[in-house]
């Protein structure tokens, strides 16, 4: 399976990217360069990665995320990942990173997304 990515501007100046399939030794590169290429366009209030579409990410992958994640933090950026799927929270619990991309919940298809005040 490949991997694609989408990249959206939300409120606030938060820039969203959304991997979508298996993050892998062929494909974390693309992970990587799409982080590098937000800041390369400037500085977000926040970078959120969301990984709802993730079906696989191995240690390639979690080390892109963190080469990714100290790119960001070098640049005054933070990156956060949100709505990860099961199986990418579970790789990022067994390896103690969670906490370093925000504590995030899993993602449950069909259930109801959290609204916030004023969002």
């Amino acid at each position: 399976m490949s991997l694609s990515i989408v990249q959206s501007m939300l409120p606030g100046g938060v820039i969203q990217i959304a991997p979508r399939g298996e993050i892998d030794v062929d494909t974390a590169y693309e992970v990587r360069e799409a982080i590098a290429e937000v800041l390369a366009k400037g500085r977000p209030s926040r970078i959120e990665l969301n990984m709802r579409l993730v079906t696989f990410i191995d240690s390639v992958g979690i080390s892109a995320m963190v080469a990714g994640f100290q790119t960001a933090e070098v640049s005054g950026v933070k990156l956060v990942v949100t709505e990860p799927s099961r199986f990418v929270h579970r790789q990022l619990w067994v390896t103690g990173l969670l906490g370093l991309f925000g504590a995030p919940e899993p993602y449950f298809a069909g259930s109801t997304p959290q609204v916030l005040p004023g969002a």
